[in-house]
């Protein structure tokens, strides 16, 4: 990344030199599946994981999880088909409700039951099914963000 600031420099100068300085890629800067969890400067509070594994301030977590802004707590199922409406039950008392419910299924994606999607509307939430290693990292950026998201984490072994 040293090149960048070079380049800056060179065109605040109007230098034309800088025929064969070569630019990092911005896919690979800021690609979601490159260290997402190694940001500077970032608050102690925040959840961060792994992208294999659950790992949260470098305490590794076994099964699933749920986690809601930066509150964390072992969730029951440990299969996509255990995911229901009274495994999400808890949304009911959570305050506040959070706007996006992020589902990391396992190693694969699979689409949710119609009736967990709608138990899930009825609370106030929009809901999003991903594999679990990219629930994680959109779990991170939003949570980053400051917005007030949940995520439902099968770990990334399970595959059905």
């Amino acid at each position: 990344m040293a090149t960048l600031p070079k380049l800056i420099r060179a065109m605040r100068n109007g230098s034309p030199k800088h025929n064969n300085l070569v630019l990092p890629s911005l896919r690979r800067a800021f690609s979601l599946y490159d260290q997402i969890n190694l940001i500077d400067n970032v608050p102690e509070d925040q959840l961060r994981f792994d992208e294999t594994s659950f790992t949260v301030n470098g305490v590794k977590y076994d099964g699933s999880l749920l986690c809601v802004g930066n509150l964390l707590m072992s969730w029951s199922p440990r299969s996509f088909s255990e995911i229901t409406t009274d495994s999400l039950s808890i949304f009911q008392t959570v305050r506040p409700i959070p706007e996006l419910l992020i589902v990391g299924c396992g190693r694969y994606n699979h689409p949710v039951n119609p009736q967990v999607r709608q138990f899930v509307k009825s609370i106030g939430m929009k809901l999003e099914t991903l594999d679990s290693r990219n629930a994680a990292s959109t779990y991170n950026i939003l949570n980053e963000e400051g917005r007030i998201v949940a995520a439902a984490l099968l770990p990334y072994g399970v595959t059905s």
